[in-house]
C-alpha cells in the first residue's frame, strides 16, 4: 500500500484549503476545482493545479457529479476528497467515484445511504437500543396528515442533510403546513431532496456530538465529545471540546453509544454522531454526519490528531495507528465561526466586498480560512469568512484569549459577526456554562444591547483622533486631494470637520511635530503621540491611554475605522471624492412605504397580493439568499398597492418589491 499521488478536492473555501495543506504535508499533489467567483481563491492559489467549473450555479459547479468526475479523470487524480457540504454525503457521488476507479475519501456509499438519511438511520439505531425521540417523515402533505394529533412544539428538518438547512420549530398546528413547505423547499434547494422529518421538540437541550474515526479493518475509535449548543438559525457558531459540563458517567455512555453505532455500520472514515442531552442525565440520538464536520479543529487540537490525514490514510487502506487507550484529551478548545452577517437583522447574510483583512497573531490560535486579502463574499455561497480556534489549558483561559484575539481580528468594508461573538463570550451565562440550543435566540435582545454598550464604551473621540492622526501622517494618504493641498496648507490652525457614523466633530490641529500632535476636539485640548503607523494601522497614546486602530478607505472618501472588534464609518469633510455618488435615504412620505430586500437573492414565495390589508410584522415575501430562506416583513400596517416582482425573480437590494399605503 502507498498513499495517493494526487487528490482532487471537490469543494471550495476554507475546507478546500484545509485538505490541500494536509495533502502537501503528506507529499500528495492536489487538484482544485473552482467556479468563476472562486477564481482568485486561496485554494486555487495553493493547489498544484486548478480546474474551472464554468458556472457559479451550484447545480452546474460544486454539485455537478459528472463534471467533477470528468475533471478528476482528466487531472490524473486517484482519489477525491469531498470536504463537507455539497456532495460530501451524497452516496451517488461516492458510487460514481467507485464506478470510475476513483477512491472516495469518505465512508462507503452504503454507510452514507443508511446513516445520511434521518429516517433510515433512526430505524437502524433504534434496533441497537440507543435512546431517541419519536418522529415522522415524508413530503409536507404526508407529515401534515400524520401530525394532526401530534403534540407541539415540533421540530422540522431536512431528511437528507444537516447544517440547519430546512430546520423549523413549529409551536402550533396552524403554522405547520407553511413551515413544512418552507423546510421542504430549502431541503430540495440544498440537498436535491424535498422530504422532511418531524419530531417532538425537547425544551432546553444541549447539542453534544462525538467525533469518530473508523478504518477498513474493523477498528473504530472516538476523539471525545464536542459541545455545540451555541447556534443561531439552527447553525452552530461556537463549538467547544471537551463538553466540560458533562458528568463523567454520561460522557462515557454517549461515547460508547456513538462507537456502537459506527461499529454496527462498519463505518470507515471520519464521522460524527450527534445527540441531544436533557438535564445532564438523559441523551437521545439525533443524527449521524457521514463526513468531516466544520468544527473538527477543536477535536484535533485537544487530541493532536489530524483528522483529514487519517481520512486519507484510511481511504488508502491503512489501519488506524492508535487504539482508544492511546487518545488523551488535553486542554480546552473553542471555535468561533466568523460570518458575513448582520446579527441585528435576524442574522441576515451580508455579502459584499472585504476591503481589508488581517488576522491576529496569538499563541495556540488557529484560523482556517480561504482568504488572504481583500475578497468578495458572494451571495450564492455560505457566508462563512473563517473559523477561529483557540486552544488553552482550560475553558476560562480559552474564553479570555478568544475575546482578546477576536478584538485584534480586522475585517473591514463588510458587516460581520465578531461583535456578536464577543457579546456571547462575555455573557455571564455563557461563561458559567449555562447554555442550551436556544441560548442565542433567548438572549438575542440582551446580547444586541450588550454589543451597543460595548461599542459605546469606545469613546468616539478616540476614533476621531486615530482617524485624524492616520490621515495626517500616513504617507499613503498624504497624496489624497484635499482642500489644504489645493490652497498650500494652512497659515494658522488647521480646522477639520470629521464625521464618525452620524456624529460630526470639530477638530483644530494646533501643532504637528514629529510623532506628536497637539489639537483641540470640540474645544477640548488633547495631546497625542503616534507610536506606530503603517498602511491600515495606527497605534497612539491619547493622554497616556494606548489605542490601536485599523483604518481602511472604502469609497467616496469614506473610511472604516476598527477598534476592539467594532467598526465605525469615518469621513473628513475636506477630502474630495473622485467619483461622488449620492444615495437616497428613501421616501420620507408618511403615507406609504416601498419595501426592498436587505440582501440580493431569489424570490421563492410571495405571500400577499394587491389590495391585501396587512399588519406590521406580517410576512410579505420570502427571499432565498446563500441557500437560506429569509422572511421580508411589513414595516407597518397598511394596504398593498403594488407588487413589482414574481416568484423566481433574482433581485438585489435596490429593487422596490412591494408598495404599501
Amino acid at each position: 500500500m502507498h498513499l495517493f499521488d494526487k487528490i482532487l478536492i471537490a469543494n471550495r473555501g476554507e475546507i478546500a484549503v484545509r485538505v490541500i495543506k494536509t495533502a502537501q504535508k503528506l507529499g500528495i499533489a492536489t487538484a482544485a476545482i473552482f467556479s468563476p467567483a472562486d477564481r482568485n481563491s486561496l485554494a486555487v492559489k495553493l493547489a498544484d493545479e486548478a480546474w474551472p467549473l464554468g458556472s457559479n450555479t451550484l447545480s452546474e459547479s460544486y454539485l455537478n457529479i459528472d463534471k467533477i468526475i470528468q475533471i478528476a479523470l482528466l487531472s490524473g487524480s486517484q482519489a477525491i476528497h469531498p470536504g463537507y457540504g455539497f456532495l460530501s454525503e451524497n452516496p451517488r457521488f461516492a458510487q460514481a467515484c467507485a464506478d470510475n476507479n476513483l477512491v472516495f475519501i469518505g465512508p462507503r456509499a452504503a454507510s452514507m445511504e443508511l446513516m445520511g438519511n434521518k429516517i433510515a438511520s433512526r430505524e437502524f439505531v433504534e434496533k441497537l437500543g440507543i435512546p431517541m425521540t419519536k418522529g415522522m417523515t415524508g413530503m409536507p402533505e404526508e407529515i401534515f396528515q400524520q401530525a394532526k394529533d401530534a403534540s407541539f412544539p415540533l421540530l422540522i428538518k431536512a431528511a437528507a442533510g444537516g447544517g440547519g438547512k430546512g430546520m423549523k420549530i413549529v409551536e402550533k398546528a396552524s403554522d405547520l403546513l407553511d413551515s413544512l413547505e418552507t423546510a421542504s423547499r430549502e431541503a430540495l434547494s440544498y440537498f436535491g431532496d424535498g422530504s422532511v422529518f418531524a419530531e417532538k421538540y425537547i425544551e432546553k437541550p444541549r447539542h453534544i456530538e462525538i467525533q469518530l474515526i473508523g478504518d477498513q479493518h474493523g477498528n473504530v475509535i472516538h476523539l471525545f465529545e464536542r459541545e455545540c449548543s451555541i447556534q443561531r438559525r439552527y447553525q452552530k457558531i461556537i463549538e467547544e471540546a471537551p463538553a466540560s459540563h458533562l458528568p463523567d458517567n454520561l460522557r462515557q455512555e454517549i461515547a460508547q453509544a456513538a462507537v456502537k453505532i459506527a461499529q454496527a455500520t462498519n463505518y470507515q472514515s471520519a464521522g460524527t454522531i450527534e445527540f441531544l442531552v436533557e438535564n445532564e442525565t438523559n441523551f437521545y440520538f439525533l443524527e449521524m454526519n457521514t463526513r468531516i464536520q466544520v468544527e473538527h479543529p477543536v477535536s484535533e487540537l485537544i487530541t493532536g490528531i489530524d483528522i483529514v490525514e487519517e481520512q486519507i490514510r484510511i481511504a488508502a487502506g491503512y489501519p488506524l495507528r492508535f487504539q482508544q487507550s492511546d487518545i488523551q484529551a488535553n486542554g480546552h478548545a473553542i471555535e468561533c465561526r466568523i460570518y458575513a452577517e448582520d446579527a441585528s437583522n435576524q442574522f441576515m447574510p451580508a455579502p459584499g466586498n472585504i476591503a481589508y483583512y488581517s488576522e491576529p497573531d496569538g499563541n495556540k490560535l488557529r484560523i482556517d480560512t480561504s482568504l488572504f486579502g481583500p475578497a468578495t463574499i458572494e451571495s450564492f455561497y455560505d457566508p462563512m469568512i473563517s473559523k477561529f480556534i483557540v486552544h488553552k489549558e482550560n475553558r476560562e483561559e480559552a474564553i479570555e484569549k478568544s475575546i482578546q484575539y477576536l478584538q485584534e481580528y480586522i475585517i473591514q468594508g463588510i458587516k460581520h459577526n465578531i461583535p456578536y461573538l464577543l457579546s456571547i463570550l462575555s455573557d455571564p451565562a455563557y461563561r458559567s456554562n449555562a447554555i442550551w440550543t436556544k441560548f442565542c435566540e433567548t438572549n438575542l435582545a440582551k446580547n444586541l444591547e450588550q454589543i451597543e454598550t460595548d461599542r459605546n464604551t469606545i469613546p468616539k473621540e478616540h476614533v476621531v483622533l486615530a482617524f485624524s492622526a492616520y490621515t495626517l501622517l500616513s504617507n499613503q494618504l498624504a497624496k489624497k486631494d484635499s482642500i489644504w493641498q489645493k490652497i498650500g496648507y494652512w497659515r494658522e490652525s488647521m480646522n477639520l470637520e470629521i464625521a464618525i457614523d452620524s456624529d460630526w466633530f470639530q477638530v483644530k490641529i494646533n501643532q504637528i511635530k514629529h510623532q506628536h500632535i497637539h489639537l483641540t476636539i470640540n474645544d477640548q485640548p488633547i495631546h497625542i503621540e503616534v507610536l506606530q503607523i503603517q498602511p491600515h494601522f495606527i497605534q497612539l497614546l491619547i493622554n497616556n491611554i494606548a489605542i490601536k486602530a485599523s483604518i481602511t478607505e472604502l469609497e467616496n472618501a469614506t473610511f472604516d475605522v476598527m477598534l476592539k472588534g467594532h467598526n465605525f464609518l469615518a469621513q473628513r469633510s475636506d477630502y474630495l471624492a473622485v467619483d461622488k455618488k449620492y444615495v437616497s435615504k428613501g421616501n420620507q412620505n408618511q403615507g406609504f412605504a416601498e419595501v426592498k430586500s436587505p440582501m440580493p437573492g431569489k424570490i421563492v414565495k410571495i405571500k400577499v397580493s394587491e389590495n391585501d390589508s396587512i399588519s406590521q410584522g406580517d410576512i410579505l415575501l420570502i427571499v432565498e439568499s446563500m441557500k437560506m430562506e429569509n422572511n421580508i416583513l411589513a414595516p407597518g400596517d397598511g394596504t398593498i398597492t403594488g407588487v413589482y416582482c414574481s416568484e423566481g425573480d433574482l433581485i438585489d437590494s435596490s429593487k422596490t418589491l412591494i408598495r404599501i399605503e
